[in-house]
């Protein structure tokens, strides 16, 4: 498919599909330079259902990551500020009374799109935090008591500042266990940082993304169709059992006071299937698990306080683990 062309002959075919999921890449880079990990990653995601933590200091793109990515897969997107004083009716929604009717009906808040972009989701209390666990394990939102589905596709993709504590809630354990992935948002490189420098000096607006050249590459009939694809990708018991090995030894770490939970490990094996079949396989590999490892389980353990003094990361502790977990053959 042609990357410049509107998606409007999506066939939901497995084979197109995959092509135009390849094409996000090529079009994302129209607004975003050099985040292609973080593209892949936010793919792997709506493959598997999933949300996406985004954690980079500011002006790395990463609100304008999110919004490429909506256009360049047309689906609605909005986009929350989190603050200490929003509430979770502000997220939801609530019933508000028209005089007319005399009765209350129900005004969707922003969570009812298909992505919902968190912006500095740590800056609310856990109240607020709390009101999107409904809507990113169960897909609904309850109010008054109903039930009400949220649009499908839906993904959350929350952002939150590695350096800045200072008026900051931390995401509680329960609440990062339902981010599928935490991917990190690097600072450019040297090169890609003179490339967005001169794409700004000739014009660029990232407020209008239309004028950068980005347009529909894909929709919900090719996730819908991948994601078919992806439930048909072979997992051997050897790769079960080597994913399995890889959470078990986290729990074992004596660097970690927690590790990785069944939840961690099914995440782990729904991402590297994602992954192989983006790589253009219909089986798993070990190198699939290990190339998501880091993303799929460094959110979901916790170091213990005196590893952390001593300099150990959430990512240093999994890669050694990687490295001496035999891999099967």
């Amino acid at each position: 498919m042609d990357p410049t062309t509107d998606n409007a002959g999506s066939t939901g075919d497995p084979g197109s599909a995959r092509a135009s999921l390849e094409a996000l890449r090529a079009e994302i880079a129209k607004a975003v330079v050099g985040q292609d990990a973080a593209v892949t990653g936010l793919v792997v995601a709506l493959l598997c259902r999933g949300h996406v933590l985004l954690e980079g200091v500011p002006g790395v793109a990463k609100t304008l990551l999110v919004r490429a990515l909506a256009s360049a897969l047309e689906l609605d997107t909005k986009r929350v500020q989190f603050t200490p004083d929003l509430m979770p009716s502000d997220v939801t929604g609530s019933l508000v009374y028209d005089s007319h009717s005399a009765e209350f009906s129900f005004q969707p808040g922003p969570v009812f799109t298909n992505l919902l972009l968190a912006d500095e989701i740590n800056r609310t209390p856990p109240k607020t935090q709390s009101s999107l666990l409904e809507a990113m394990e169960e897909r609904q939102v309850t109010v008054d008591g109903t039930p009400r589905p949220l649009p499908d596709p839906f993904l959350v993709a929350a952002t939150q500042n590695p350096v800045e504590y200072e008026g900051t809630y931390p995401l509680p354990e329960a609440q990062l266990d339902r981010f599928l992935l935490k991917l990190t948002v690097p600072l450019p490189s040297r090169k890609d940082e003179i490339d967005v420098l001169t794409r700004h000096a000739e014009g660029f607006d990232p407020r209008d993304l239309r004028a950068a050249g980005v347009r529909p590459v894909a929709g919900p009939a090719d996730l819908e169709a991948a994601r078919a694809a992806v439930t048909k990708t072979t997992v051997s018991p050897e790769i079960t059992a080597y994913v399995v090995d890889i959470c078990r030894a986290t729990r074992e770490s004596p660097s970690l006071t927690l590790g990785v939970s069944p939840r961690g490990a099914t995440a782990l094996l729904s991402t590297a299937r994602a992954w192989a079949w983006l790589t253009g396989r219909d089986y798993v590999i070990p190198d699939d698990v290990k190339a998501l490892a880091l993303p799929t389980l460094r959110h979901r353990v916790q170091l213990r306080p005196e590893a952390e003094m001593e300099g150990v990361t959430a990512d240093s502790v999994i890669t050694a683990i990687l490295t001496h977990v035999p891999v099967p053959r």
